[in-house]
């Protein structure tokens, strides 16, 4: 599961970039998105990773 969690940032900044160009924004205007996306995803992946160290579950 830990192991996917990479696609979220993939997938959030695909759709944000598909966003962008659907609307006429350019990447420049569009960047502030790009590092929300990145902040949320690793706060989300820290999260994750203090659940299972807490758990003491081992990532599948």
């Amino acid at each position: 599961m830990i192991a996917r969690l990479f696609l979220i940032p993939l997938v959030l900044s695909l759709l944000w970039f598909v966003y962008l160009q659907v609307n006429g924004y350019s990447l420049k205007q569009g960047k502030q998105g790009f590092i929300y996306i990145l902040v949320f995803s690793s706060g989300l992946l820290g999260v994750m990773s203090l659940l299972l160290w807490l758990t003491n579950t081992p990532a599948l």
